[in-house]
């Protein structure tokens, strides 16, 4: 009886979590923020994306993040690019909540943001299965990795919007099976976004650049 006694517990979790999402989105509609919850194992390149970006975009939209961290690392690195940016002191915990969400959207000013960035933890389970109240769940893989990560992760890959596949300037020296990896996205999420990219040599970026500009745009004409 006690596994069912903590599946309960679980459910009611992730129930109260998804009201919270549920008002953190209608909070981002009504002032046209669109939001994108950056997801990725430690090391995979969320905040290379996320800096890269950022100087992208920033002369174009007005851009804001969340860090999900314990120490300001990140949250140092994204500020020096001169937008705003909260960390939420995760205390140790592999994801980020809509509660600690809520918490670090009080102080924000909504009407003053386009793009909101949110880093979640480095943790390919655990973020999977908490809304935040995004607009996108952005999955970042990265080649060096290994192409066996949507077999060991489903639940990640299940529930992504957007895929980036990061480093594909390792293709050339890893042993790297691009059409088994996207064979196994595909099995699990046939419809979502895909952009081969190498943060350190911009190849691809363009592309996701694009599409976060369409869908800033999308927002605002909603």
């Amino acid at each position: 009886m006690a596994p069912a006694r903590k599946v309960e517990v679980q459910e009611q979790i992730l129930s109260a979590n998804d009201r919270l999402a549920e008002a953190i989105r209608q909070q981002f509609t009504k002032h046209k923020v669109f939001a994108v919850n950056m997801m990725a194992s430690p090391g995979g390149g969320k905040t290379s994306l996320i800096l890269r970006t950022v100087e992208a975009l920033k002369d174009e939209f007005r851009l804001a993040a969340v860090d999900g961290d314990v120490v300001p690392v990140d949250v140092e690195k994204i500020a020096a690019t001169g937008i705003p940016v909260t960390l939420i002191n995760t205390g140790g915990s592999c994801h980020l909540d809509a509660n600690m969400m809520t918490g670090a959207l009080q102080e924000a000013d909504l009407s003053s943001i386009d793009l909101l960035i949110v880093e979640n933890v480095g943790n390919l389970i655990c973020p999977a299965g908490f809304d935040l109240g995004t607009d996108a769940k952005v999955v970042i893989a990265s080649v060096p990795e290994g192409d066996d990560k949507p077999y060991k992760y489903p639940a990640m890959y299940r529930g992504a919007d957007v895929l980036v596949l990061n480093k594909i300037d390792y293709l050339a020296v890893e042993e790297f099976d691009t059409a088994y990896f996207r064979r196994g996205v595909e099995a699990l999420n046939d419809g979502v976004v895909f952009f081969p990219v190498s943060c350190r040599t911009g190849e691809g970026l363009e592309g996701w650049y694009d599409w976060l500009r369409q869908q800033i745009r999308k927002k605002k004409e909603r």
